[in-house]
């Protein structure tokens, strides 16, 4: 079974490391029962036949040792065919064929009892010339044979001129080695059965750190970083453990300093932005009064005027931008849900900037969707002054009608400008990203599209960015129409932020037009 519940195939199974050793630990059994058996097979083949063949020639030396005596020296033919005779006759343990020769009698076969005596030179050579006694074993018609030959001293030692050889089947012999490589086959499969036992024990012990060590790596992955290996014992898989567990708690050390680097970062942004809000307010409220008094300056001094006016309103915003993205990465950012009609929500959010001449619309009556008002106006008001200050006009917001029984709710922004370079795509919803990295600052913060992007998913909802066929940018919001009151993750800093998400929500009519966090994510 694996993880989920679910078999695991078997062809997995035969590919898993368990199936390798156990067939790799039956490969070594049978590899070294087979050498085993091969060894045994060949020594005891050769005691079996050195056996037959000592009792043969120790038979025949003595058979020829008793008869030789009486035999007429020099002798005829007659009595060497009767000196055949009584050895073919005498012989204890089996029936052998003896063939008799004496230099200067002719060889006769007359009155052989048994097979003709069929003898190699070489052997007649070493009993006839050399005078010592010979034995081979040779193979005829796939049987095996010995062959023995032996010469016949006389009574003083000296060699004489009568030599004996004998032939003997060994088929007693080659059925009992056939019977013992019988049995050794009828064991061999029971055998191999039996390996498998160890074999799984074997695998059992060798595959148990690894089956450790994987779910230690599965609770790594899920970030519980305090996971450690219990290490046993001396070899490779406890050097292994001990290495995991280092690895381990050096992650442990450096998450935490990325934490806490992360979080001074965080609690950096929002203090600098909180402090600045205040100032801010207060320049504010005086370049409001300077602008109202601006025509009665002279031209240089009212242009500066407007300068620092501007700058102001960019500087507020950005303050503000960086304040709810601090939220977001606080996880202090919540939603307040209501049921609202979209299409009406879409609208107040272009009046509210006087985009209504400049965008058109396809908003269909009656869909309506549990949402957040607030940051639904945040993400349209963003996308859609990305593409009036990046994109062309006209701008398009077209917000498609759910099918019958679907649960999601579409909201398409396009535009007629030059599109977004494909190198550009993926990086649009990345904070402070610049497309065109020569330009040193932009109008925009850099964040509203990043904005726009955890508005959406705070929704549970996702959004896209791509290049349309014909031209032009489109951003598709893609939302669920219904959701359930999420719990809020942390009060005080959304009633802090409440209605300050981004510029883009204001209504003032300075941020018309241009909405902040619009800005520099869609630079193509």
């Amino acid at each position: 079974m694996n993880r989920l519940g679910g078999r695991v195939p078997w062809r997995t199974l035969l590919r898993g490391l368990r199936a390798r050793l156990v067939v790799g630990f039956l490969v070594v059994a049978a590899v070294s029962a087979l050498t085993t058996a091969l060894l045994t097979y060949r020594e005891a083949r050769n005691a079996i036949l050195q056996r037959s063949q000592d009792i043969a020639v120790n038979d025949l030396r003595a058979q020829v040792n008793s008869l030789a005596p009486e035999l007429t020296v020099p002798p005829a033919q007659a009595d060497l065919n009767n000196f055949r005779v009584q050895l073919e006759r005498s012989g204890k343990s089996r029936e052998w064929d003896i063939s008799v020769h004496y230099r200067g009698v002719p060889d006769s076969d007359e009155g052989a009892v048994g097979r003709p005596v069929v003898i190699p030179a070489d052997l007649k050579a070493s009993v006839e010339k050399r005078h010592v006694p010979a034995f081979q074993r040779i193979d005829r018609a796939g049987d095996p044979w010995l062959l023995i030959g032996m010469p016949v001293r006389q009574s003083d030692g000296e060699a004489s001129a009568l030599s004996v050889y004998a032939q003997l089947p060994l088929w007693a012999e080659e059925e009992n080695v056939e019977a013992l490589v019988s049995a050794a086959q009828r064991g061999a499969l029971p055998v191999l059965v039996l390996t498998v036992i160890p074999a799984l024990l074997a695998a059992r012990g060798v595959l148990r750190p690894v089956r450790g060590l994987r779910q230690a790596a599965g609770r790594i992955a899920e970030g519980k970083l305090d996971t450690r290996l219990e290490v046993k014992g001396a070899d490779e898989l406890a050097d292994l453990s001990r290495t995991f567990n280092d690895m381990a708690a050096r992650l442990e050390e450096s998450m935490a300093e990325l934490r806490r680097l992360e979080a001074n970062s965080r609690r950096f942004a929002a203090d600098v932005s909180h402090e600045l809000r205040t100032p801010l307010a207060a320049m504010a409220a005086v370049t409001d009064v300077l602008d109202e008094d601006a025509d009665s300056l002279d031209p240089d001094t009212a242009s500066a005027v407007r300068l620092i006016s501007q700058e102001t309103g960019k500087l507020a915003r950005m303050v503000e931008d960086l304040m709810e993205v601090s939220r977001f990465d606080a996880g202090a950012a919540a939603l307040h849900l209501y049921e609202v009609d979209v299409a009406e929500t879409i609208r107040k959010t272009l009046q509210a900037r006087a985009w209504q001449q400049r965008v058109a619309t396809e908003l269909p009556e009656d869909v309506r969707a549990r949402l957040d008002p607030r940051r639904l106006d945040v993400v349209v008001a963003n996308l859609v002054g990305n593409a009036l200050h990046h994109g062309g006009e006209p701008v398009r917001v077209v917000l498609h009608t759910p099918e019958p029984g679907a649960d999601r709710l579409l909201i398409e922004i396009s535009d007629s400008g030059p599109g977004i370079d494909p190198e550009v795509l993926p990086h649009v919803f990345e904070r402070f990203y610049k497309a065109d990295s020569a330009r040193a600052r932009s109008e925009g913060s850099g964040l509203g599209l990043a904005i726009a992007m955890e508005n959406v998913r705070l929704h549970g909802g996702t959004m896209r960015a791509a290049n349309s066929p014909d031209r032009g940018a489109v951003f598709t919001v893609d939302l669920p129409l219904r959701q359930d009151e999420p719990a809020e993750t942390g009060g005080a800093g959304e009633a802090d932020g409440a209605g300050e998400a981004s510029g883009a929500a204001e209504t003032g009519g300075k941020s018309a037009g241009t909405p902040s966090g619009a800005g520099k994510e869609q630079q193509v």
